[in-house]
């Protein structure tokens, strides 16, 4: 799909309120042009909020869908003549997760199917997951969750290809300044003189949303069905980053917490060999393509037992870039 597809296409995305689904919603109205970009979700004050920023009256191509992805009959009807599906609903708080298995694998992953056979079923041409490095070799329930979403988007491709409806999935790490992530946590604690942290020689890789919503643009254009695709973004360990967002403040560790990695992973040992480094990026190729879709050219092949880790990453935020990218 080029980027002439997005202009005039019809366009969903799911969990379209949260912190993805707005700026998404954002950037394609600003620069693609789409006939309509549906806002699915299933909370109506988000939605509320949302319309009265992004209005869905006049000639707007905005319209905003209330539903849950558990619930099959009203994502069909909610597919209905749409090209491109963003699926980005999920439920992502660890603790929460652990707390809540059962509405977890409700969501994350039973949604992730409804998502699947629905876009098939209505000849979706297109549909992208949004993942996280959290399913690589996961730790913790929301980890293995979306690891269960991403095989079953990857053989997803088994059922839709010969019909039409290609999938793939985008993985990547902490969104800076998104809900749940530690930088606000951070801003806030700050006027305490005090900050939390769960382990000093933590690393974590780090995207701006903007970026993030860029890369999954980027992947809908290219993706021909089955690939991972997994961004090239710098890591920042801890530490540094309490000192570009609470300088001089007191460190109270509090110990790591359960299902919480020293390091994350993007790319693991055994993916490496069905992934292809590009500029920017690595493709993750399908293990087991049986729909018969066209092979990637160009990239090159990482080296045996090559792993794509927050502690051993090339490149690596400053304090003052944090600082600069957090807006301080």
């Amino acid at each position: 799909m080029t980027a002439s597809e997005l202009t005039g296409a019809t366009i969903l995305v799911t969990g379209g309120t949260g912190s993805f689904g707005r700026r998404f919603a954002e950037i394609v109205l600003q620069k693609h042009a789409p006939k309509k970009l549906i806002v699915f979700s299933r909370d109506e004050l988000k939605q509320h909020d949302m319309r009265q920023a992004l209005p869905d009256s006049g000639d707007s191509p905005m319209r905003y869908f209330i539903g849950d992805v558990r619930d099959r009959e009203r994502l069909e009807r909610a597919f209905h003549g749409v090209d491109i599906v963003v699926h980005a609903a999920a439920l992502k708080q660890v603790a929460a997760c652990e707390y809540n298995p059962f509405e977890a694998i409700q969501t994350n992953v039973i949604g992730a199917r409804n998502v699947i056979d629905a876009a098939i079923d209505r000849k979706v041409k297109k549909v992208l997951a949004i993942s996280t490095d959290k399913a690589v070799n996961p730790t913790n329930l929301y980890g293995a969750t979306k690891l269960c979403a991403e095989k079953l988007f990857v053989q997803g491709n088994v059922y839709g290809y010969p019909r039409g409806t290609a999938f793939a999935v985008v993985r990547y790490g902490n969104v800076i300044g998104s809900r749940g992530s530690v930088v606000p946590l951070f801003t806030t604690q700050r006027a305490s003189g005090r900050v939390t942290v769960t382990d000093r020689a933590m690393t974590r890789f780090w995207i701006t949303l903007d970026q993030g919503v860029e890369l999954a643009i980027r992947s809908a254009e290219l993706m021909r069905g089955g690939e991972i695709f997994v961004p090239k973004i710098p890591s920042m360990r801890i530490m540094d980053l309490v000192r570009s967002l609470a300088p001089g403040c007191e460190v109270d560790d509090i110990g790591i917490r359960p299902g919480e990695k020293l390091h994350e992973i993007l790319v693991s040992e055994d993916e490496s060999r069905q992934a292809l480094e590009f500029d920017g990026m690595f493709v993750i190729e399908p293990v087991n393509p049986a729909w018969g879709g066209r092979s990637w050219e160009g990239g090159k092949r990482p080296a045996r037992g090559f792993r794509y880790s927050s502690d051993a990453n090339d490149v690596w935020l400053s304090p003052d870039q944090m600082k600069e990218l957090c807006g301080e």
